[in-house]
Parts: C-alpha cells; structure tokens; sequence
C-alpha cells in the first residue's frame, strides 16, 4: 500500500521502520530536513520537506494515489487540518490522527466525519488504560487480551526462588493446578516458542496463555500476592497521569499525584478535585519516603525523563513498594532494562503502533484481516486472534492432525462466549476465534490459513 506518514519523530520513526519493513510504500512528511536525512539514509522511503496540513506539501507526497495518512506530529492541531485536508483531496484515503489534548475528546467523537478521521489514536490515554489493567492484577508485567476479554496472554518474570525455577512446561499443570499454555519464553534477549521438556531458568520472561477467569489461581498458586490495590501514588503530572487518576477514580481507587511544577498542579487540581494533588521533586528522597513509598500500594513513575522514571522505580522497589510501574519512552537497549526491577514497563510508543499495524494489515486484507494483533516478547513474537470462516483449513480437524509452519502455536480457541485452552483433540468451527502466537518473524501472518504448513 502507499502510506504517507506526517511527522518523524518517535511514532514516526517506529511506524516507517515496521510498515517499510512490511514492503509499504513509505512517504514522510517532516519539516526538520536532517531528521527527514537520517530517516532516509536508515530506510527505503520516500520523504518530503514542508509543512503536513499544507495542500501543496500533500500533493506533493502524492496524496491523491495514498491509501493511508498517518497524522503523528507532536501538535493535534496540526493533525486535525493534515487528515482534513488530506481527505478533501482524496475521499477514498484512509487517515489516522493522534489526537492528545482530553478537551478534544468529545469534539473529535462528534465531529468525526467532519474530520475526516478514519481512526484516532491517543499515546497517553492508551497508556493508562494499560497501567490500569496491570493494577487490577499485581504480579503481571504485562497483559494481552483476546476474545471480548475472556482469554489473555499475561507476562510473568520468573525471579529468584520462584516456583517456576528449574520446572518442566510438562510439569507446570501441577503447580499452577489450572490450565494455562506456555506460547514464548524470552531468555538472554531472544524468544523462542518452547516445547513440553523445556526448563525453566530464574531471570527468564514467560508468556502464559489463561482463560481471564483462571489469572487470580495461577497468581496464587505461584505464590504470587493478589491483594487489592487501593492506593496508587504517581510520579509527574502528564496527560497519562490525568488519564491514569480519573480511570481509578470510577474503579474507587485513590490516587495522589507528584508533581514539581506549580502551574501544572494547580491544572491538576481543577481537573481532579477527587484526586491528591502534591507539589514537590520526586527526586528529592524524602519527600518520597514521606508521601509516597510508606502510604501505597502502588507507584507508577510517568514523568517525561526515562532516567528520572527509572531511578525512582529503582528505589521504590528495593523499598518493598508492592507493585511498581515505569514509564518508558525508548525502550531500544532491552538487555539493560531486563537486568534493572523496574517492575512493568509501559511504552506508549509501542502500544499506538501496535494499534496502527493492526489497522494496515486489516486494511490490506478485508477478509480474514486479524481481529486483534499484539507484539510481544519484545516484539520478537505477534499473538493475532482471527474469525474462522467459510474458507478456513481444517475446520473440524482435530489440532494432533493439523501441521502448523514451525514456531507457530495455536494457543486458544472460543467456541461463541465459550474460551479453552486447546490440546491436541481441540478443534475449530466456523464461527469461533482462535488466538495463534508467531515467534518466527520473517514471514508476516496475515490471515489464518497462513499458519498452516
């Protein structure tokens, strides 16, 4: 497809690196020409210099032949008239913005069409409603959902006396007492779809697939505390902070938030009546001894400097904060952020561009498009949910019979509002979804007869 990217910075970048790699034709619009000359030089694409809500900048990157514009500069003002002007030029182009300021809500979800938005994607917003879920469920790094919510892959690190160490995946049922799967293990960096005499090490990062309703059982059944958080203390006063506090709000959660400058409390504090407000550095340790780390049952670092974000996580866990969350906004060196407690790491990059590949690949492929896809492991694995329809393979074929392409594992099928966590006499119908898990990256899944050998 032809995709036209506006703006070249974090969201950008990552979209052109992934969409390109794809085999998209890529054109991005930026006005920081060296930033365009590195984007360049690193991949195969198309750019052009100037200013995205500019008609003759859009014509010029060949707005009437697009498929795609992806709106991701840093101003939503900008975005807004870039999708509007797009589409006047071509009715038939599909156009996503990211769209950040809360005030716009409403108006965007009204005047939608007038737009001319075919998708609104928020980092911030996105981010929260992830932070939110990991709350519900201390314990989990991380948690995927499929089918309406009843099946997900949770992400769980097997640290120093677990009772995963030194276990068998063929011997797991015994000590979880529920039935999960194992679709990936991530270990020294590199992610691998393991099989049943597989050994389990300290340090490594496992990837279970659970029925929603099974999570509290393998928690407890590992050792894992499951108490109710209650109160959550976070770190800076950004977009996803006020996104972070009005969601606990509604969940009866309380929350305080930390943050230095003055003006942007005072914001805070208009925005947030329900909500603790508290002036002060979260650099200075006793101020976080003092309102924080003793009065919390969570702490979720959302300032805007990675390194700020992951000291303070860094001190809160060795201060036996129960559940910490960091936010990251470059998460490219793994290795050195697996090595440090940082507790969950959320990526509001990661989240929106995983949203956004979803959309191209639905967009590519209108029957039999994946209803869902989640990059994990580090995005060395994709977990894609699928409709099984008329044209499928192997309906009613039991899974011990059926040859999937290597590294491919077919992790859960839902027969209506019914999930299983399938073994080798499982079968599918038309009608059902299935969830199947990629760990082979160089051939792209694009519709549920392509896992079948």
């Amino acid at each position: 497809m032809n995709i036209i990217i506006a703006g070249d910075g974090k969201v950008g970048s990552m979209l052109t690196r992934q969409l390109s790699s794809e085999g998209h034709d890529i054109t991005v619009i930026d006005s920081n020409s060296s930033v365009l000359e590195s984007t360049v030089e690193r991949y195969d694409v198309f750019a052009v210099h100037g200013n995205c809500a500019s008609m003759d900048v859009l014509l010029q990157a060949g707005v009437k032949d697009a498929d795609l514009l992806i709106a991701a500069t840093s101003e939503d003002e900008v975005n807004l008239l870039c999708c509007t002007t797009a589409h006047a030029l071509n009715p038939k182009l599909h156009t996503i913005g990211r769209i950040r300021n809360p005030e716009y809500t409403e108006q965007i979800y009204r005047m939608r069409n007038i737009f001319g938005l075919s998708m609104v994607i928020n980092p911030e917003n996105q981010a929260a409603t992830e932070i939110d879920r990991l709350l519900k469920y201390p314990g989990f790094l991380r948690r995927d959902t499929f089918a309406k919510g009843r099946t997900e892959i949770v992400e769980l690190r097997v640290g120093a006396g677990s009772k995963l160490c030194n276990v068998r995946l063929m011997d797991l049922e015994s000590i979880v007492r529920c039935k999960v799967l194992v679709c990936a293990v991530l270990r020294d960096g590199s992610a691998s779809a393991p099989r049943g005499d597989f050994v389990l090490r300290e340090g490594d990062r496992v990837f279970f697939t659970a029925l929603s309703q099974n999570l509290t059982t393998l928690l407890k059944n590992l050792g894992i505390l499951t108490r109710r958080v209650r109160s959550v203390t976070i770190c800076g006063g950004s977009k996803i902070s006020y996104y972070l506090a009005s969601r606990l709000k509604k969940s009866g959660i309380s929350s305080r938030i930390i943050e230095k400058d003055y003006a942007r409390c005072r914001e805070l504090c208009a925005l947030l009546p329900d909500t603790e407000i508290i002036h002060g550095d979260i650099s200075n340790q006793e101020l976080l001894e003092s309102e924080a780390l003793g009065k919390t049952d969570a702490l979720v670092t959302l300032t805007g400097i990675d390194e700020m974000n992951m000291i303070v996580s860094l001190y809160a866990a060795s201060q036996g904060v129960p559940q910490v969350i960091t936010k990251l906004g470059h998460t490219g060196n793994r290795s050195i952020i697996d090595s440090l407690n940082l507790g969950s790491v959320i990526c509001p990059r990661d989240l929106v561009c995983n949203n956004i590949v979803r959309y191209v690949r639905a967009m590519e492929n209108q029957t039999g498009a994946a209803l869902s896809v989640h990059t994990i492991a580090d995005g060395q694995a994709e977990a894609l949910e699928f409709l099984v329809d008329e044209h499928t393979l192997n309906i009613g074929k039991p899974l011990k019979e059926i040859r999937l392409k290597p590294n491919i594992l077919l992790v859960s099928i839902s027969h209506g509002a019914t999930p299983e966590i399938p073994n080798g006499d499982s079968f599918f119908r038309q009608g059902d979804t299935v969830v199947v898990v990629d760990t082979n990256s160089r051939e792209i899944i694009r519709q549920l007869n392509d896992i079948f050998a």
